[in-house]
């Protein structure tokens, strides 16, 4: 009996099928995982661990303490990756997080050059207030995470894989910082806004943190369970309609659109966008439990996605309209 397309097409998403229920449970463990260290941030852990399963990179934006250091050492525990951080400074130079090349001698006097890594090789990287480190610097990491490798003395060094930026960005004291520009913002996945916790998380943060022993993070995933995850979130099937919405949703943020918010806007996101909220949807649902994205994950992810991607014309704000205002009314155009 001949084998059909219809048959191989059902073949197939029995595949996908049995490999995100199996993935579904591993993602899912380490999102309770990050919880149980990590208190009143449920939003924030749930937009990282997207962003990671998306292959991306995230910028976190928020004030000192709210735990944005113990979020990264506390995902990279639980997804089995290896953790690095970068404290960023005005003096920081592109080779202290590249590596360089150091001149050896051997014992028989022959001379040649070494590279040692720096540490942008590891697999979850925390960049530390990104904006007081000089563009040059902030270019060499950015160019980093676009192209999986760097170049030292002309030498190329791959990254190693998986490989994920969190770079965190405090919103006060600006004075003596160099702000990414939008085009370099644009590599970032998302932006996530880091809020204080309500008073019940904060009050079980006091407990957990100043009691005899603090809750430590335990492993989840392991680098190879993360890799498979990033693989069948490209293979998550997405309806017409979840297409339709993200196309609208972007095409709507650009100042050429017909949409009445379309001459709000200075400029908007590029296809660079869609392509995001094309993989970050899949990620939602697959953390969900589901198999399929829906109209509501392009809705709960366009705020993260699009508002370091546009912005507004003086007009515009001199009026008092914001990109989180003009965020949600393309939104409620989707329903």
């Amino acid at each position: 009996m001949a084998v059909t397309s219809s048959d191989n097409l059902e073949q197939l998403h029995d595949m996908i099928v049995r490999a995100a229920e199996t993935t579904a449970v591993h993602v899912r463990s380490a999102k309770a995982g990050v919880n149980a260290v990590i208190f009143g941030q449920d939003r924030v852990i749930e937009h990282a661990l997207i962003t990671v399963l998306s292959s991306g990179h995230a910028l976190l934006v928020g004030v000192p303490g709210l735990a944005k250091t113990k979020l990264v050492d506390t995902m990279g525990v639980v997804l089995g990756l290896d953790a690095k951080r970068i404290q960023f400074t005005p003096d920081l130079m592109p080779s202290d997080i590249l590596g360089s090349e150091v001149l050896e001698e051997s014992p028989g006097g022959t001379r040649s050059f070494r590279f040692i890594a720096g540490p942008v090789f590891g697999q979850l990287l925390m960049a530390d207030e990104i904006n007081r480190a000089s563009p040059r610097t902030q270019s060499a990491l950015l160019q980093a995470m676009q192209e999986q490798h760097v170049t030292v003395a002309g030498a190329r060094h791959d990254l190693p894989k998986p490989f994920h930026v969190l770079a965190t960005q405090n919103p006060l004291e600006q004075e003596g910082t160099y702000p990414l520009p939008e085009a370099q913002l644009d590599r970032f996945l998302m932006e996530i806004d880091v809020d204080y916790p309500d008073e019940e998380a904060e009050r079980r943060i006091l407990f957990d943190t100043t009691g005899a022993e603090e809750t430590k993070p335990k492993p989840a995933m392991t680098a190879d369970d993360l890799i498979a995850a990033q693989r069948l979130v490209r293979r998550l099937p997405v309806g017409e309609s979840v297409v339709d919405s993200i196309l609208a949703l972007v095409r709507a943020a650009r100042p050429q659109s017909e949409a009445p918010e379309g001459k709000l806007i200075a400029w908007g996101p590029s296809p660079r966008a869609s392509q995001a909220l094309m993989l970050a949807v899949r990620a939602r649902a697959l953390l969900d439990g589901r198999y399929a994205p829906s109209i509501d994950d392009v809705i709960a992810l366009a705020e993260p996605i699009l508002k370091h991607r546009m912005a507004l014309t003086f007009a515009a704000r001199a009026d008092g309209e914001t990109i989180l205002g003009v965020i949600a009314r393309l939104k409620a155009r989707l329903g």
